[in-house]
C-alpha cells in the first residue's frame, strides 16, 4: 500500500488519481501507524516552506518522517522539505529550518532574468537511477516553483532555468523530485510507476 501524506496542500487528489490510473490504491493519511506501515510513501507539497513546516507540526508529522525506512518520495515543496533548510519567506543568513532527512539546502532559482515562478513544461538530465528508467535526457516535466535546490551529489536528475538546479535529489530509500510527475503525462506516469516498483 502507498501512503501519501495527508500535509493539507492542494495537490493531494491528483496524486491519487495518478497513482490510481497505474492501478495503485493510495491512502491519504497523517496517522503515523498507517504511514509507517505502508510499502511506499509519498511527501507531496504546494505552497510555502513556512506554511508546509506548520502543517507537519500541528499534525505531529516531523519526528514520523524520521523513521520512514520504506521509499519515500517528496514531490515539489516535499522534495525541498525532505533538506535541512530553506531561504523561502526568510532571511538567507536565518533561513527555514526544514526536517533534514538530507543534507540540503532551498534557495531562489537563479533565474538570470527569466520570470519567476518557473512555470510550465522544461527538459530534464537524469542521472541512471532506478526512479529514471525509461526516462532520457530531454523528455519534458512539468513545473511549478521559484525555490530550488542546486546540482550536488545528492542529484538524481538536472534542469535549467536560467541556470542549473535539481530536478530530483535522493540518496538511499529517500527521493525527491521538483516537478509534479502527476501533471506530466506519459513521463511523469513512467516516474511513478518507478517508484511504485522501487525495492522496499
Amino acid at each position: 500500500m502507498t501512503v501519501i501524506i495527508d500535509t493539507g496542500c492542494a495537490n493531494l487528489a491528483s496524486v491519487r488519481f495518478a497513482l490510481q490510473r497505474l492501478g495503485d490504491h493510495p491512502l491519504i493519511s497523517a496517522d503515523p501507524a498507517a504511514i509507517l506501515s505502508a510499502d511506499r510513501v509519498i511527501l507531496p507539497g504546494v505552497g510555502a516552506a513556512q506554511a508546509a513546516m506548520t502543517q507537519l507540526e500541528q499534525r505531529e508529522l516531523l519526528s514520523v518522517l524520521h523513521k520512514i525506512e520504506q521509499p519515500l518520495l517528496g514531490i515539489c515543496l516535499g522534495m525541498q522539505l525532505l533538506g535541512a533548510s530553506s531561504e523561502e519567506g526568510a532571511a538567507p543568513d536565518n533561513p527555514i529550518r526544514l526536517p533534514n532527512l538530507l543534507p540540503l539546502h532551498t534557495a531562489r532559482l537563479k533565474a538570470d532574468g527569466q520570470p519567476l515562478p518557473h512555470m510550465g513544461w522544461n527538459t530534464i538530465t537524469p542521472t541512471e537511477h532506478p526512479l529514471f528508467a525509461g526516462v532520457v535526457a530531454g523528455d519534458y516535466l512539468y513545473f511549478v516553483h521559484s525555490y530550488g535546490i542546486a546540482e550536488g551529489p545528492l542529484t538524481l536528475a538536472s534542469c535549467t532555468y536560467g541556470s542549473p538546479f535539481s530536478a530530483a535529489v535522493g540518496r538511499g530509500n529517500i527521493m525527491g523530485v521538483q516537478f509534479h510527475p502527476e501533471r506530466s503525462g506519459a513521463v511523469g506516469a513512467r516516474i511513478l510507476k518507478n517508484f511504485l516498483e522501487y525495492p522496499a
